[in-house]
């Protein structure tokens, strides 16, 4: 009985010592969640908010070229200066682990508002300055 009950312990202590070690084995081959985070994913309401405005400008560049109302090269020149500011946001999230520093993100917000703004006056939807007093009602900016 005495072997019986040492081997029983022996198996059960083998088991547990190569449980832990093949589910990390397996989480590191498989990407699973053993691994460390991905610096690069960028996470939290700053990330979120600038992600999506970063979409509704692309989604306006898109509309005013469908509508004729600027051309090819500016569109493409538009969506240029949005995927350098993305590439800007995802690299400063790289370097603080997946956020943005609120320094950066009014910085990026700003440069974002300098491509809606310049989409804006291309289409002449923009904020019209002067009241055709002196000869003219024109785009502000």
């Amino acid at each position: 009985m005495r072997i019986s009950t040492s081997l029983k312990t022996a198996t059960l202590a083998a088991v547990l010592i190569a449980a832990p070690l093949a589910a990390y084995a397996a989480g590191r081959h498989r990407g699973g969640a053993l691994d460390t985070p991905d610096p690069t994913v960028m996470t939290g309401p700053r990330v979120t908010s600038l992600v999506e405005q970063m979409q509704g400008v692309n989604q306006g560049i898109t509309d005013a070229r469908e509508t004729n109302s600027i051309s090819a090269s500016e569109a493409q020149h538009l969506h240029m200066r949005t995927a350098h500011i993305s590439q800007a946001a995802q690299h400063v999230a790289a370097s603080d682990h997946g956020r943005i520093p609120s320094a950066q993100y009014h910085e990026l917000l700003r440069r974002l508002d300098s491509v809606d703004q310049r989409l804006m006056n291309d289409t002449g939807s923009s904020f019209m300055m002067g009241d055709g007093s002196d000869g003219g009602n024109y785009p502000n900016g």
